[in-house]
């Protein structure tokens, strides 16, 4: 098992002394279109500065958790992960850069920050010797944005790009099975404490430690994309610059379809009426997209199967409307499925809270988020908020019970929106 030495557990505290730096959407796409690898080196340069702080503020608070939960084996298994990925990001660029490259790093760095900071703006110094700006961050972001075209690299450049780019997918990897082994770590804690409770401060460490970890899978998975090339048309990373409602909406209502029919048995569960534009775009990440309306639709579908019964020759439908405004993507889901009791409306946004048998939790079962079958782990309603709230949108819930519930998801259509970053 991979232990955290005196030595990097006190580089670790001294990381997790900066703040975090937020990236908004559209300053990924500004950067990603058509980069060389000039830009490429340079968001590694961003990458090897950001991610370890941000490593470092989980460590860190992973090892300060309440009521004992630190001290739960699988949460201290996903400190170790952070721990190891940490170091293998401030450790990478002494090893795999020349001294070529370290020179030219530090001249883009310093070039970067003259254009974008103004005059007389304090500065922190960063671990590694550059300027981290006292204004939320300004020099880093516009660091990592900005474009570098019409010069020639050193092929060295290109090697260094290669290899930061493994590294990240292997640090990437390593962490695949986190919100799994976090959701493992909770029950070890339930079961200590002989409750079925999670405490408030808990659930509120979940939502920040998950949060941050989809803003770290995030910036690698885009620079990952962006290294391999363009895949797709309309794409930038995994950012789509013109992502079509009704094409995901209907994707959606097909995936949640067939796992209900699947997993109750039915020759027809009910129908999902979608009210979208065939024309309606916007730039978001498909992917985080399709987690939503897949978990939401499954939500509905399980309500009215299972408020009229596997049984049931004809189910109310369930309605998915869509609406563009000047700020935001709206979506309403709207179902028939009994809805829920005023006292539990607040439950549905915690962790490990659910109405269904509970299914048993394994690791490997799936090694990225929560996709169950249908239902049981109580993953759902939060993390799906958490995808809403990243870019800028929420998503709220509103129940009337004896009839149904309406969900409704807000996507900023602006993007210009930072992370928010715990």
């Amino acid at each position: 098992m991979y232990r955290i030495s005196p030595q990097l557990s006190e580089k670790i505290k001294h990381f997790a002394t900066f703040p975090q730096t937020g990236v908004s959407l559209r300053q990924m796409v500004m950067f990603g279109q058509n980069p060389t690898q000039g830009t490429l080196f340079k968001a590694s340069q961003f990458l090897s500065e950001e991610l370890p702080i941000r490593l470092a503020h989980r460590v860190k608070e992973l090892e300060e958790l309440p009521h004992n939960l630190s001290d739960m084996p699988s949460i201290i298994r996903v400190k170790n992960w952070y721990a190891q990925s940490f170091q293998d990001l401030v450790e990478f660029p002494s090893k795999e850069m020349t001294p070529a490259l370290k020179d030219l790093a530090k001249s883009m760095n310093r070039q970067t920050e003259m254009q974008a900071l103004p005059e007389n703006s304090p500065n922190l110094a960063m671990p590694n010797g550059n300027n981290h700006t006292g204004r939320k961050g300004v020099s880093l972001s516009h660091r990592y944005h900005s474009a570098m075209d019409g010069q020639e690299w050193p092929g060295d450049m290109h090697t260094y790009n290669e290899k930061f780019t493994k590294m990240i997918e292997a640090v990437k990897r390593r962490h695949d099975p986190v919100v799994t082994t976090v959701a493992q770590g909770i029950l070890e804690f339930k079961q200590a404490k002989r409750s079925h409770l999670v405490d408030t401060d808990v659930q509120a460490f979940l939502d920040r430690f998950y949060m941050s970890r989809i803003g770290i899978r995030m910036l690698i998975g885009q620079h990952i994309a962006l290294n391999k090339g363009p895949s797709r048309k309309d794409y930038v990373g995994i950012i789509c610059t013109k992502t079509n409602l009704a094409d995901m909406a209907q994707e959606a209502i097909d995936n949640a379809k067939f796992i209900c029919e699947d997993y109750y048995g039915l020759f027809r569960g009910p129908e999902v009426h979608l009210h979208c534009k065939k024309d309606l775009e916007f730039m978001y990440v498909p992917s985080h997209l399709s987690h939503m309306l897949f978990e939401l639709l499954k939500n509905s579908l399980r309500a009215v199967v299972e408020q009229y019964g596997t049984e049931c020759d004809e189910y109310p439908p369930i309605k998915l409307i869509v609406a563009q405004g000047k700020e935001d993507i709206a979506i309403k889901i709207s179902d028939e499925g009994g809805g829920i009791p005023r006292s539990g409306v607040p439950l549905v946004w915690t962790y490990m809270y659910t109405t269904a048998p509970s299914q048993h939790l394994d690791p490997t079962f799936d090694k990225s988020d929560f996709k169950a079958p249908m239902a049981g782990f109580g993953y759902g309603l939060p993390i799906s908020r958490l995808y809403a709230r990243y870019f800028g949108g929420d998503l709220k819930l509103i129940s009337m019970e004896g009839y149904g519930t309406d969900v409704y998801l807000h996507l900023n259509r602006i993007s210009n929106s930072d992370e928010p970053l715990p």
